[in-house]
């Protein structure tokens, strides 16, 4: 590099190994959230406070307040004479604004000079959209996004009217190939509202880029997937991956719609939250949301079982056979990565290496 160019922002070595940065993640639902009252989420194994500000303001701080290390999220949002809106420790009242300056220290006297608006921990972007809270985890403490979070299509019918969440003990490069995965449903989702052991076809599915990421393009769900069947009507669906860790699944019957949001969070290096949102306007949402909720909890508890059994495996570092077709999107994954922490690194635009393909596996 030239001396005196600009050189591409640096990646911040306190996340752990493997971590995507310069990204938005899944901190909280909006209803997580009462106003005055932080909460503490992880994020690639950093402590994050949210809170939301009595006006409505959301604030994202590392939670470890830099006196003592008491948790910022134990305290509380006030505002002050003037209207500003900080958090105030717990510990000894320090208090901070929403872009991470110390706003006061009540135990200096008048006489005692120091610059408060100098000690300062650190703030991460948060933005708040289709009644989600994400959080943009920068490779660097000043980084910016560059992008707003992703905008998912579906999300009608008012609030979710599913949600559900799990730990997955496993990093979420290993979570995120086993919930993409075509070809487990057979032997991990074995149950009769699903499908039967006997029930195996061959499949042959159109995939295409899209914006970090890639899609299964919209077609008819198959004939030996019986959920589906709870619609009425003729079902069309498309199937939607994007980094770091989103997959959604958009059906629509007619003019209704029904999305089915799986966010992948990292919390550390060996476990992952999985969110898992539903919204639609189907009549059947209404009528059978209890029994969809069973089936929803159940899908996803059988994969963090198999996670759990792959961990036996995997604490032994094999070497791991990935065949075509069935594992294309695995090795999708894995190129979108590497493309993604290239073109960060260098400074330069992100290049999808995803080209459309006729995928066939049986299943």
């Amino acid at each position: 590099m030239a001396d005196g160019a600009p050189r591409p922002p640096q990646p911040d070595t306190r996340f752990g190994q493997g971590f995507l940065t310069d990204t938005w993640y899944l901190a909280a639902l909006s209803r997580d959230l009462t106003p005055g009252k932080p909460i503490r989420v992880e994020m690639l194994g950093e402590p994050v406070m949210l809170a939301r500000g009595r006006s409505g303001g959301l604030f994202a701080l590392r939670d470890i307040c830099p006196h003592r290390a008491a948790p910022l999220s134990a305290g509380r949002v006030q505002r002050d004479a003037a209207g500003m809106e900080t958090v105030a420790c717990p510990y000894h009242g320090w208090r901070f604004g929403a872009d991470g300056a110390c706003a006061a220290i009540p135990s200096l006297t008048a006489d005692q000079d120091l610059d408060v608006s100098k000690i300062r921990v650190r703030r991460y972007p948060v933005a708040e959209a289709q009644g989600l809270v994400f959080v943009w985890i920068g490779s660097t403490p000043q980084g910016e996004p560059d992008a707003p979070p992703p905008t998912f299509p579906g999300v009608v019918g008012g609030g979710p009217k599913l949600v559900d969440r799990m730990v997955f003990n496993a990093h979420i490069d290993q979570a995120v190939i086993g919930l993409m995965d075509p070809a487990h449903g057979p032997y991990v989702h074995r149950q009769w509202w699903w499908r039967t052991s006997g029930s195996e076809h061959d499949k042959a599915k159109r995939f295409e880029p899209r914006e970090q990421g890639f899609a299964m393009v919209r077609h008819e769900p198959s004939k030996n997937s019986r959920a589906y069947a709870v619609l009425g009507g003729q079902p069309l669906t498309e199937i939607t991956f994007r980094l770091p860790g989103w997959r959604w699944e958009h059906v629509t019957v007619g003019r209704r719609q029904v999305l089915s949001l799986t966010c992948l969070t990292p919390l550390d290096e060996n476990r992952t939250q999985i969110t898992q949102i539903a919204w639609s306007d189907h009549p059947a949402f209404q009528i059978l949301k209890p029994v969809l909720a069973i089936w929803a909890r159940a899908f996803l508890r059988q994969d963090g079982d198999m996670v759990d059994l792959q961990n036996q495996g995997l604490k032994h570092d094999p070497s791991l056979l990935w065949i075509d077709d069935a594992d294309r999107q695995a090795k999708w994954y894995q190129a979108l990565r590497r493309e993604w922490t290239a073109s960060r690194r260098e400074g330069r635009p992100f290049v999808n290496p995803v080209e459309p393909a006729t995928l066939r596996w049986r299943s």
